[in-house]
């Protein structure tokens, strides 16, 4: 028998997320696409051995695919499969999508497609298929839906991965702390790049391109950002949680997970002695906003918060998307490009650039949706 089958999970949704910050991070910078000089496509479909040896990054590849197995095994577990079923098609999935990005990897000047890289892949992956079986047998899994259903409501999957996703949006270097969708700058020079030379758009493409003459953050600005920030996602779980005490221990969890991973980030960069960095006098007086708004966001009804939440996230994309970068961002921002964390640049940028629009969206849903 089952006791998963048939659950919402929000394991569906972040092997979804996770095959595609994988995928993202075996393509990474995408650029310079060609077909290889002299290869035909049987050599494109090959794989070759590498006679290099490459410790870390065969750790990494393992690490990647690790929680991509995890999760993959227990979203078909909950869709009622057998275990049996599940391995299988948890191992066949992270196989073909390792495949596919390293075949691609020919196509990339600077990325070496590597059969050894698709087998460190794999065998993590089939290490968080062995992990979650494990789980499961010693009835931790269980556990979990009985915890999950005596604190949050019916159908609070998508608010739960997107909590789980929201300190990963944290590592990428911000103008300001917890200041996730500063994408207006990138989008832009994309849009830029699309009508360039286009004759009907020569208008639209000025102004795309015209730089960028908007003032720094101000201090109350910068501690408006923050405190918007690190409100958004205790609203997201005030939304989803039961009425009660539980509700304060979400909030509060919220943000210690913040903080922990502004600390995280400021050390990536910096070094672990500048680890504090960022408790700026703007970071703390947002803190502390932050943490008396979340008080009262407690003692709100569901959809209240939800709605609230939703205003909450729209007026913080709105003051950051087109906020330019001041030095400190800068600095930091070329620290992931070029040094050692390069590798997750992409992944975390992504999820800091999406966040706040898949939040509203399930906002959005919830505030619409009729228990």
């Amino acid at each position: 028998m089952n006791p998963l089958a048939g659950r919402g999970s929000a394991a569906t949704p972040l092997a979804a997320v996770m095959a595609m910050l994988v995928l993202y991070a075996s393509l990474y910078p995408f650029e310079g696409w060609r077909w290889p000089p002299g290869q035909g496509l049987p050599a494109l479909l090959s794989l070759p051995w590498p006679p290099w040896r490459d410790p870390i990054d065969q750790l990494l590849n393992f690490l990647g695919y690790l929680p991509l197995g995890l999760l993959a095994m227990l979203a078909l577990r909950r869709r009622g499969l057998a275990w049996g079923l599940c391995l299988t098609g948890a191992l066949s999935f992270a196989a073909l999508l390792s495949y596919v990005s390293e075949v691609l990897q020919h196509l990339l000047p600077g990325r070496h497609p590597s059969l050894k890289d698709w087998a460190f892949n794999l065998l993590g992956a089939a290490c968080g298929a062995a992990l979650t079986r494990l789980l499961a047998s010693l009835g931790l899994l269980g556990r979990w839906q009985q915890v999950r259903e005596a604190w949050f409501v019916r159908r609070s999957a998508g608010a739960l991965a997107l909590l789980a996703l929201w300190p990963v949006g944290l590592l990428f270097p911000a103008p300001a702390p917890w200041a996730l969708g500063q994408f207006g700058g990138t989008l832009r020079e994309h849009l830029a790049g699309l009508v360039d030379g286009v004759d009907w758009a020569l208008d639209l493409h000025d102004w795309l391109a015209q730089p960028d003459t908007s003032q720094p953050l101000g201090p109350l600005a910068m501690v408006s950002v923050s405190t918007l920030g690190l409100l958004a996602p205790c609203l997201v779980a005030v939304a989803i949680a039961r009425p009660g005490w539980r509700r304060l221990v979400l909030a509060s969890g919220a943000l210690l997970l913040g903080g922990l991973a502004m600390t995280l980030s400021t050390l990536l960069n910096f070094g672990p002695q500048h680890a504090l960095a960022w408790l700026t006098p703007a970071g703390n007086l947002a803190l502390v906003l932050g943490a008396a708004g979340a008080l009262v966001a407690a003692l709100l009804p569901s959809k209240l918060a939800a709605g609230l939440g939703l205003c909450v996230i729209a007026a913080q994309v709105a003051m950051v998307a087109n906020a330019p970068w001041d030095p400190y961002f800068a600095i930091s921002l070329q620290a992931w490009e070029q040094g050692r964390w390069v590798r997750l640049h992409g992944l975390a940028q992504w999820v800091g650039w999406l966040w706040p629009l898949m939040a509203m969206g399930w906002l959005l849903w919830r505030v619409g949706h009729r228990e």
